[in-house]
């Protein structure tokens, strides 16, 4: 078993810490958070605890609710910031089942016009001590980390299981469509406010751009919306809306 701080320390990287900036985190800190983990063994729990936890709070299996919707949660991969697997075998993602249902919406919306492509999630429901996690171990002044990394004294939407993050998938390749960027990269090439600007400096295509578009038009269909700065991330509510019919996931 893994300390659950450890376990899930990786997870917002992928939505929160610019690659510019991953120099923040040490390898002293990783080596202290590493031997926390030993430290700490009364305290761990398991993947099937973690899944229990989620569905007492009342958030479902997107896996179990949409039919063909494909997901790789990155941490549970080596293709993340630490080059390790740092969720074990926690494969699953979870989300409000509202959220889930919207999804599910845009999967059908996109398979019927796009019988070949599918949705894939990385990344969805992001518990609160993991925000804290993040928080107490970015190395920025405490004016500056909200631009890195959501405040867990306020909770961002991925904290109450609102939030999604995702790309398309093509079933007949077999690998997810050119967006442009990876997931995870933070800079302007990355902004859906920038494209026109991206475009005429020639840092992303057409066709790329494209391929967004699809995206957003099923995400966007089925009732989420789209911020600014990061082409893969989509919002079930406002967060006005998530503090008046949900609480923060734990």
């Amino acid at each position: 078993m893994r300390n659950l701080g450890y376990l899930f320390l990786g997870l917002t990287l992928a939505c929160s810490a610019p690659k510019s900036d991953q120099q923040s985190f040490s390898a002293l800190q990783r080596d202290s958070l590493f031997q926390e983990d030993a430290k700490s063994s009364e305290e761990d729990l398991t993947d099937t605890d973690l899944e229990k936890s989620l569905q007492e709070q009342g958030l479902v299996n997107i896996q179990k609710e949409i039919s063909g919707i494909q997901v790789e949660l990155k941490y549970s991969t080596v293709d993340n910031f630490f080059q390790q697997d740092v969720y074990g075998d926690l494969t699953q993602c979870y989300l409000q089942p509202v959220a889930a249902a919207m999804l599910g919406k845009a999967q059908a919306s996109l398979q019927k016009e796009y019988p070949n492509l599918s949705l894939l999630v990385y990344d969805g429901v992001r518990p609160l001590r993991v925000q804290q996690i993040l928080w107490d171990s970015l190395d920025k002044p405490d004016s500056i980390k909200p631009l890195y990394v959501s405040d867990p004294k306020i909770g961002g939407l991925h904290n109450y299981g609102l939030a999604v993050d995702l790309t398309i998938f093509d079933l007949k390749s077999g690998k997810p469509l050119d967006m442009g960027t990876p997931f995870d990269y933070f800079g302007f090439p990355a902004y859906p406010d920038r494209e026109l600007q991206m475009l005429a400096e020639e840092k992303i295509t057409k066709t790329q751009v494209a391929n967004r578009e699809i995206l957003r038009k099923v995400m966007k269909g089925a009732g989420f919306t789209g911020i600014g700065s990061e082409w893969w991330h989509f919002n079930a509510f406002s967060r006005k809306e998530a503090e008046e019919k949900f609480s923060i996931i734990n």
